[in-house]
């Protein structure tokens, strides 16, 4: 990851390996909230010169803290600095829509020493979709900037009529600041001393007024707080295994660092640097994947979903009432309407996402209320399912492009070449793609089951016949009995697209497959066809789209993988979700920070590494969650709260002999339980279990 990233609810700072924002840097560089980008440049200079790298390290998801020297410094012969006489010390946050900064200079030359350290800055405010050239279009213009003692704002009025405002300010007298961004400090220092200053900046839309930051120090104890509240709230994973201890603490930190609340409960956004907004799909996975560690986040993730339902016909923003929403945007492009992501309804899984989901929810904790609270939502998204997903009445719900703005690929795989038929052509709309038939049929007898619950036994008695004759179709027109496997989807013909991919995969957790037309899905994916040896790619090598450099045709994805890993768990077939398991945590140790990334390449293992793919996002969310999903699938841990039960079939990977997993939250408390490897058996040790569930030991 040649990037630094942090961030803390809604702002979040993207630089280069030293600290900064070079202007015009390629890959967008800034500091970002509500899809803005407010300082495009950044750097720290020791007498006009760039300083020298030492080290970069953001280890911390919520701190980074880089090392930097001075070059050799001459002029006419008489020296000025000698080279790495001077440490600079870089450490940033944030807190409260603040980003600290204190820059620390200390004197390792043997004699006193006097320089300049300058920070240069300026902002442009430009919107995200022009930043990554996605768009073009009409925008505001800089209103100037002032000074004003210890501080520096710079000036926008948007398009939109909206003003933008950033305002940096520092804690020590400065020797000079000037208009255009460059702010100097004079540092004396004797031998080992040292001199710091801190850089506050605030970004502000609208009319609101400036708060006044909290001091540094009281900013960072509140920040460590937050995360020491969420260390205690979330489940402990103990394992003897480092590679999966690793994976899994990491997994657990991206996560705190992706949630954002955006006033309906905490939820992950997608992912970092590109995507910390609201997304249906990407959103409602990572809360399915942390249900074990915390289903609280789900609640958040729902009623975030819910808050944004669509409630009209409008194929600018390809919405129709009751559909989930794909993606929001809040720059200034969404708000003067030029894209149509305010939000976007460009998705054909996010609304049986959204009620898989709750029934999961609903399952760990047995939280009927957020059924009766969503009860007008729950019923908006099955209309939808039935009137708008389904274009034709077949049973299927298929999806096609309205907006000229919006997404031609629907699904997961939304990239433009993502289902090709077996010959190289690209299937045409509207297609109906396998795994989402599987995620409606889960959908639906989830939520019979909720509605028998709460009274409502004539509409689960419809759902369940729906689901059955969804069931029933779905064998007849995807089933390819030339290769034994599943086509990823039907197309504008309702012909057959027969590459062999990953999708099939999903079907496993949904209770769709018979017990045969399983294991003869699980069988393909862990052919050397399909698994690399690092995990499960989205397309079989060899298939005519296959590019294991691809984005979706060949590329190896953590959370389609997961997806997977959950349904084999749910088979009882551990053995093989242990194969995937193990192959991914090989590829993890690859990554910086033990980090699996949003995708990576899919070459063979016998090359001798996982390759990264350029662009991922990391951390991404439901990357992140991974991790967690492997825990859940080694347990075989399912719980049930319809019937107060939670089901455990553990077997451990190769490589462990003990697994303990604390604070587990279901039904009305918690469960806390260690596994040990006794010979070729597990022994289960409960230490805690106040969910009122039996615990049923497979």
């Amino acid at each position: 990851m040649d990037y630094r990233v942090i961030k803390e609810n809604d702002l979040f700072l993207l630089t280069d390996e030293k600290g900064n924002i070079p202007e015009n840097h390629p890959y967008g560089l800034g500091l970002y909230t509500k899809d803005t980008r407010f300082l495009s440049k950044l750097d720290v200079r020791i007498n006009g010169e760039e300083l020298i790298l030492l080290s970069s390290d953001a280890a911390d998801n919520y701190m980074a803290r880089i090392l930097l020297t001075n070059p050799h410094q001459e002029k006419d012969g008489e020296l000025i600095l000698w080279r790495e006489s001077v440490e600079v010390e870089r450490k940033r946050f944030i807190y409260d829509d603040v980003l600290y900064e204190t820059i620390k200079a200390k004197n390792y030359f043997p004699k006193r020493v006097q320089f300049e350290l300058s920070v240069h800055t300026d902002v442009d405010f430009t919107d995200m979709f022009i930043v990554r050239g996605f768009q073009s279009g009409d925008v505001g213009t800089r209103t100037g900037q002032n000074i004003e003692g210890n501080s520096l704002t710079y000036h926008y009025k948007g398009s939109d009529s909206t003003e933008r405002a950033t305002l940096v300010s520092w804690d020590t007298e400065a020797k000079s600041v000037s208009e255009n961004g460059d702010i100097a400090f004079e540092f004396d220092l004797k031998h080992g001393e040292e001199q710091e200053v801190t850089l506050m900046i605030a970004p502000r839309i609208g009319e609101a007024e400036w708060g006044t930051p909290a001091p540094r120090d009281e900013a960072m104890e509140k920040l460590k707080a937050s995360y020491k509240d969420w260390e205690q709230k979330i489940s402990k994973v103990e394992t003897d295994y480092e590679p999966l201890q690793r994976l899994v603490d990491r997994g657990i930190g991206d996560l705190r660092v992706l949630l954002t609340d955006v006033g309906y409960g905490k939820f992950p956004v997608a992912g970092l640097p590109w995507f910390g907004v609201p997304f249906g799909r990407d959103s409602l996975i990572a809360a399915l994947q942390m249900l074990a560690f915390s289903p609280e986040v789900a609640k958040g993730t729902l009623l975030t979903m819910a808050n944004n339902q669509g409630q009209n016909v409008d194929p600018w923003r390809d919405e129709q009432p009751g559909k989930i929403m794909h993606e929001i945007r809040y720059g200034e492009l969404a708000a003067t309407n030029q894209i149509p992501f305010t939000p976007y309804y460009g998705t054909i899984d996010a609304t049986p996402l959204f009620l898989m989901l709750l029934t999961e929810y609903i399952k760990w904790t047995g939280d009927l209320n957020l059924a009766q609270q969503l009860e007008s939502n729950i019923d908006a998204a099955l209309t939808w399912i039935d009137q708008y997903g389904d274009r034709d009445g077949d049973l299927f719900i298929e999806y096609h492009q309205e907006s000229s703005k919006g997404i031609a690929n629907q699904g997961w795989k939304d990239s433009g070449d993502s289902v090709v038929h077996r010959n190289g052509d690209y299937a045409k709309t509207p297609i109906a793609l396998s795994e989402v038939q599987g995620y409606v049929y889960q959908a639906k007898m989830g939520i019979a089951s909720v509605f028998e619950h709460l009274g409502k036994e004539e509409q689960a008695a419809g759902l369940r016949q729906q689901a059955q004759a969804l069931k029933a179709r779905f064998e007849e027109e995807f089933w390819m009995d030339d290769v034994n496997f599943y086509a990823i989807a039907l197309d504008e013909n309702k012909a057959q697209v027969g590459t062999i991919t990953s999708n099939p995969g999903h079907l496993l957790m949904t209770g769709m497959l018979n017990e045969d037309r399983a294991g003869a899905v699980i069988d393909t994916l862990l052919s050397p066809k399909m698994f690399s040896g690092y995990g499960i790619r989205t397309m079989g090598e060899g298939e005519a789209g296959y590019n294991p450099m691809s984005y979706h045709d060949g590329s190896i994805w953590p959370h389609d993988n997961s997806m997977t890993l959950l349904g084999m768990s749910k088979l009882g077939r551990q053995q093989s979700a242990n194969t995937v398991i193990e192959g991914l945590i090989r590829a993890g140790s690859f990554f910086e920070y033990d980090r699996l990334p949003e995708l990576f390449c899919g070459y063979d293992q016998t090359i001798g590494k996982a390759v990264k793919y350029p662009v991922a996002c990391s951390p991404q969310a439901w990357a992140a969650g991974t991790p967690l999903v492997f825990i859940q699938s080694m347990l075989g841990l399912f719980p049930d709260s319809f019937g107060k039960k939670i089901l455990l079939a553990p077997k451990l990977l190769d490589q462990m002999n003990v697994l303990t997993v604390k604070n587990i939250q279901a039904g009305e408390g918690k469960l806390s339980l260690s596994v040990t490897r006794t010979h070729d058996s597990f022994d289960v040790k409960v230490l805690e279990n106040t969910t009122g569930y039996e615990l049923i030991i497979q």
